[in-house]
């Protein structure tokens, strides 16, 4: 089941839960062993080792099979999801490997939702007693545990302030008495997302399916711009005519990043531009390593220098 985006939906029919910062998972137990599956069917089991003890978890409350759905991440140490951290073991295969990061970059399997409970379908069952279930047979997530139930809200204003204070990626409101509808976008499930906005200079451009397939951004640092990624979208066929012509003029060989920032697979094909150009964009946050995810063009700043960019 997934959710619609959307305004925050208010009032006493609405439970809040957090959005986590990672990658979907159903995990199917029976007889004593779990299966992971991704999104698109695919299985996922061998990267996450340390999930195998949940089958035991769910033994200990009566529950002998079991299907769960639930978000995986992994936790900074202020206990924020890592995307960044959990990129390096989405696509683990190798169980050698997958054990070493289990150690070193340990995931969390955050359960929001129970479809089966020993051998009895209940996808039909209202959330809110979905809901009580699942927190009477797994506990709330701790240091050191694989998994758990993370807490959800009565009072949807305060969790959404709570979820941007916290800095995590937002807010999925779920109607109490909604059922759940596999593979189906549904408006009882409504998320709403934290997104900020900066403003960042234009250091060049790389072509795509379109001339201007997106905007190398960064900021003003010591040895030239602070890289912040690559910005394609929310670029209109307007915008990108504007675009193109106030950069042309300001073309250069070199570029006017800081040695090291930016990749390789970004600089290849790029072009280089004098670092004069300021635009706004939108985005979730930022990564560990300083990188805008999920960035969208807003508009240009010709009323802002280059020393007056800046993150949110």
């Amino acid at each position: 089941m997934l959710a619609n985006s959307g305004e925050l939906p208010l009032g006493p029919g609405w439970a809040y839960e957090f959005k986590w910062d990672g990658v979907r998972a159903l995990a199917v137990v029976r007889a004593g062993s779990v299966r992971l599956y991704a999104r698109s069917g695919a299985e996922i089991t061998k990267a996450y080792p340390e999930l195998a003890g949940l089958a035991s978890a769910l033994e200990e409350s009566g529950i002998t099979d079991a299907v769960l759905d639930g978000e995986m991440v992994t936790l900074d140490q202020a206990g924020r999801p890592d995307f960044i951290a959990l990129a390096e073991r989405m696509h683990v295969r190798d169980v050698a490997r997958a054990r070493s990061l289990a150690a070193t970059t340990p995931a969390t399997y955050m359960v929001f939702d129970v479809l089966n409970a020993n051998g009895t379908g209940i996808t039909t069952v209202p959330y809110v007693e979905r809901r009580a279930l699942l927190e009477s047979i797994l506990p709330a997530p701790s240091p050191g545990r694989a998994w758990g139930v993370p807490p959800h809200f009565t009072d949807g204003a305060a969790t959404l302030a709570a979820a941007q204070e916290l800095a995590l990626e937002g807010v999925v409101a779920k109607r109490l008495t909604s059922t759940y509808r596999a593979g189906a976008r549904s408006p009882d499930w409504v998320k709403v997302k934290n997104e900020l906005t900066g403003d960042y200079v234009i250091g060049g451009w790389r072509t795509g399916r379109r001339t201007l397939g997106g905007l190398l951004v960064g900021l003003p640092g010591p040895g030239g711009l602070v890289y912040r990624g690559r910005v394609g979208g929310g670029i209109s066929a307007a915008a990108e005519r504007a675009l193109l012509t106030m950069l042309a003029p300001l073309r250069v060989d070199q570029s006017p990043f800081a040695a090291g920032q930016v990749p390789r697979e970004d600089r290849a094909g790029a072009t280089w531009v004098r670092p004069e150009l300021v635009i706004e964009v939108r985005y979730g946050n930022l990564t560990r390593d300083g990188r805008l995810r999920f960035p969208r063009f807003l508009r240009l700043r010709p009323d802002k220098t280059p020393a007056e960019a800046g993150d949110a």
